[in-house]
């Protein structure tokens, strides 16, 4: 029988999460689910020297955002752990020793000092199959000094030993078959005694095959370590067992080219993290898509477009669509453009579909902060009525300020332009006009009103707009009588005498 598929997402605690970062995790995830197999968080906290307080909790806290589950996790736990890269420190010892033991590794224990000397002696200098016997390594010393070097607490490296003369194969998903040459490759450090936890390379191959890993879903950017990791199974003895790669393409900035950054968000204003963070050494505040407004279901079917296409119209997909429609035949392989007018337009059509109770809880949580305390219900009834006017969450209280408080300014230009000699004394007719009717619904007021202005000739858009300037403080607003509606007779009538007596 098949195994189902099992895919990781590994990232490292070494700051926040990059918006690239999240797409990786979400192709992992939408792959998993479609095959009925499982997506596993693991942390990938070998670099002991960069690891960020507070990076792992942000990790999980943006998953939790999304809405996307792993199976297994440091926090989950599951049959493979442990999920933490650092608490595995005796497996990968163990593995260390066998790569030793069978010939395909090597001890080295060359300086920093004496590397740079080499790389400022030679042009391109690479440690390798042409270089290793004439460096300080087990190659050249012997056993028996090797011994005496680490029995005297020497620090050394270990290195995979490269051999050269052969075609490293690594047959990808989205690219196809790649063919290196072992040559260019590089003798690469797999440990480290100084911390006693070995690189990338090796914990990636090592926790891949015990957890039994079948698909590497990763960025181009990993590629290049793909034959090396292939050329590690292979010395492990895993040929048989070694997972199909699939290197996504690179999310590039939205103008030129390159690889997005950190800058380029902070160069135009808008978020390359999903959540906001804030670097505990520097106390630097980076933005993020939660805390800019974005819709977490936006911010996903955003992401998928980048790199993938179902190959049809369809633009708005739920998570079990993409689930559903996600392949990587329909991947691309050269670099995705991040489109940030793209990204808002996904926003805009989430928040149309966002039920107006969601949104109205999302808006409450604003109103508190400015101690506004309104009832839900009424919320929820503002938000109704002006949520196809924003493409934020964060926009609301822009748009809805004076269903909260009456307006204590007026629109300049509205008040030149609308705001004529006879306007206080219509004003005044017109609060009396509403104080003296018994249904003040939307359609009430507005058959009254325009049956108003029609028999005493006034011109209806200087009248409505003064009205709008009144309530509204400027000329802004959904349907005028859907605002007197919300506000209330006695609130409407209010704002109209207080215009009359401020606008000079």
């Amino acid at each position: 029988m098949q195994q189902k598929p099992r895919v990781r997402f590994a990232p490292s605690p070494t700051g926040p999460l990059h918006i690239g970062g999240v797409r990786t995790a979400l192709y992992n995830y939408l792959f998993a689910r479609q095959q009925g197999g499982a997506c596993i968080l693991r942390i990938e906290d070998t670099d002991s020297t960069r690891f960020v307080p507070g990076a792992e909790d942000y990790i999980q806290e943006t998953f939790d955002w999304l809405g996307l589950p792993f199976d297994e996790s440091p926090r989950l736990g599951g049959p493979y752990g442990p999920y933490k890269q650092s608490q595995r420190k005796e497996i990968y010892k163990e593995h260390v020793h066998r790569l030793l033991e069978n010939g395909t590794a090597y001890i080295a224990f060359d300086t920093p000092e004496e590397l740079e000397a080499q790389r400022t002696e030679k042009t391109n200098f690479q440690y390798d199959a042409s270089t290793r016997m004439g460096m300080r390594n087990s190659l050249t010393l012997g056993r028996e000094e090797t011994d005496r070097l680490i029995q005297a607490k020497t620090q050394y490296v270990v290195r995979i030993k490269i051999e050269p003369g052969h075609d490293i194969i690594v047959d990808d998903l989205i690219r196809g078959k790649v063919v290196i040459h072992s040559s260019v490759l590089d003798d690469k450090v797999i440990y480290k005694s100084a911390d006693e936890l070995p690189t990338y390379h090796l914990a990636n191959v090592v926790d891949d095959h015990l957890m039994e890993i079948t698909h590497v879903i990763r960025g181009e950017e990993w590629l290049p370590s793909a034959p090396l990791h292939v050329w590690l199974y292979q010395s492990l003895g895993w040929a048989e067992s070694m997972p199909q790669f699939a290197h996504l393409p690179l999310l590039l900035k939205p103008e030129g080219n390159g690889k997005l950054s950190k800058r380029d968000g902070d160069r135009l204003g808008f978020p390359v993290f999903p959540l906001e963070w804030r670097d505990p050494l520097s106390g630097e505040c980076s933005s993020g898509y939660r805390e800019s407004g974005y819709l977490p279901e936006a911010v996903i079917n955003f992401l998928a477009f980048l790199g993938w296409n179902p190959g049809t119209e369809q633009e708005l997909f739920s998570l079990e669509e993409l689930i559903t429609a996600f392949s990587f035949e329909r991947c691309s392989k050269s670099g995705a453009r991040f489109d940030l007018e793209k990204a808002k337009w996904f926003n805009h059509h989430y928040i149309l579909s966002t039920p107006d109770s969601v949104l109205a809880d999302i808006f409450m949580e604003e109103l508190r902060r400015k101690e506004i305390d309104a009832p839900g219900e009424y919320v929820t009834r503002v938000v109704a009525l002006v949520k196809e006017r924003i493409r934020f969450t964060y926009e609301l209280w822009d748009q809805t300020s004076y269903f909260f408080e009456a307006p204590v300014s007026y629109e300049e230009k509205t008040v030149r332009k609308r705001w004529k000699e006879e306007t206080p004394a219509q004003m005044k007719e017109l609060a009396s006009l509403l104080d003296a009717l018994d249904d003040f619904s939307a359609t009430s007021q507005e058959q009254s009103v325009m049956a108003w202005i029609e028999h005493n000739g006034y011109h209806t858009g200087n009248v409505m707009n003064a009205f709008r300037l009144a309530v509204v403080g400027a000329g802004k607003g959904p349907h005028m009588f859907q605002i007197t509606e919300l506000l209330g007779k006695k609130e409407t009538i209010s704002r109209l005498y207080q215009a009359v007596e401020s606008i000079a």
